[in-house]
Order: structure tokens, then C-alpha cells, then sequence
């Protein structure tokens, strides 16, 4: 109430400057907290995809091992059929000598082992080589899984080293760290495609 001059707040009109002020001060700081909000969000997002690069990239290294280690076993299978056609060249050169050392009657029987082992040789020799393709081959989808792998752990790299951008953004409110905020996660981002179309 006025009266002569002299003029009476009443407890709701201090409220009102009070709500007045505050409203103003949080419009200048609304530019704030809208990049706080968005760096924010920001992060929460790349640090799920992060998160899914990661599982991709330890899932990619498991499967390399695992396909290195099938490519051993059948390098070691591979081996044996060599190894067992070694055996079958030494008793065919055996019998080859013996043909020349024995008796015309026994020289027959020589001949059948020879042939024998000529045709044992040559299934051996088949499966030995198919072993060595299939050895080849697990070799090649380790070699794959592992670049894939590779991708992944520089996608997640790009974007963890964007998370950290994030963060010097929001502590020091640099615009150019938001920038670069974007622009590796974005290499990250571009990276990670690459890994998943196996590029």
C-alpha cells in the first residue's frame, strides 16, 4: 500500500522480483546449460555405441583365435597325411628294391605291394592337400577377423578419445573442444562402418 509518498511491498511482490531476477539470470546461463545438456546427451550416446565397438572388437579377437587355432589343427592333420605318405614312399622304394633283388617268380608279388602303395599314395596325397586348403583357409578368416578387430579397437579409441573431449568442453566451455568433440567422434563413427561392412 501507498500512502504520502511511501510505498509498502507486500510479501507476494517480493516473491515476484525474486522469480524475476532468477528467470533472468537463468536466461543467460541458458546457453550454458543448453551446451551442458548437449555434450551430455552426446556423451550417453557415443558411449553406448562405444560400448557396442568394444563387445564387436573383443568378439572379432575371440573368433581370430579361434579360427588361428582350427588353421593349427589342420596344419598338424595336414602333417600326418604327410607323414603317413612318407611311410608308404619308403616301403614302396623297399619293394622296388626287393623286385630288383629277388627271384623272376617273386617279382610279381613285388609289383602288386608297389601298385599298392602307389594308389595308397595317392589317396593320402588328396587328403593331405585338402587338410592344407582347409588350413589356408582358416588362416585367411583369422587374418580377416583380426583387421576387423583392429577397426573396432580404433573406432572405440576415437570415440573414448571423444568422451574425454567432451568432458575438457564442458569444464572449460570452449566451443573448438565441441567442435572436436563432434569431429572424432565422427572418425570414430565412420570407422566403425568400416568394421562392420568388413572394409
Amino acid at each position: 500500500m501507498s500512502g504520502g509518498g511511501f510505498h509498502v511491498h507486500g510479501p507476494h511482490d517480493h516473491e515476484l522480483e525474486h522469480a524475476a531476477q532468477h528467470a533472468s539470470e537463468g536466461h543467460h546461463g541458458v546457453a550454458g546449460g543448453s551446451m551442458t545438456n548437449q555434450i551430455a546427451m552426446f556423451t550417453a550416446v557415443i558411449a553406448t555405441v562405444g560400448a557396442i565397438f568394444a563387445y564387436m572388437g573383443g568378439a572379432t579377437q575371440a573368433n581370430a583365435g579361434l579360427f588361428k587355432n582350427n588353421a593349427a589343427l589342420k596344419k598338424t592333420e595336414a602333417s600326418n597325411q604327410w607323414n603317413y605318405y612318407q611311410a608308404k614312399s619308403s616301403k614302396q622304394n623297399l619293394a622296388e628294391l626287393a623286385q630288383v633283388l629277388v627271384s623272376e617268380d617273386r617279382k610279381a608279388g613285388y609289383a602288386k605291394e608297389i601298385d599298392r602303395y602307389k594308389g595308397e599314395k595317392a589317396e593320402i596325397k588328396l587328403a593331405a592337400d585338402k587338410l592344407e586348403a582347409e588350413a589356408q583357409e582358416w588362416d585367411r578368416q583369422s587374418e580377416q577377423q583380426m583387421h576387423q578387430h583392429h577397426r573396432w579397437a580404433q573406432a572405440t579409441t576415437a570415440l573414448q578419445v571423444s568422451i574425454a573431449l567432451a568432458a575438457i568442453a564442458l569444464l572449460t566451455k570452449k566451443k573448438w573442444l565441441e567442435w572436436g568433440m563432434f569431429g572424432v567422434a565422427g572418425v570414430g563413427v565412420v570407422i566403425g562402418t568400416l568394421a562392420m561392412l568388413h572394409i
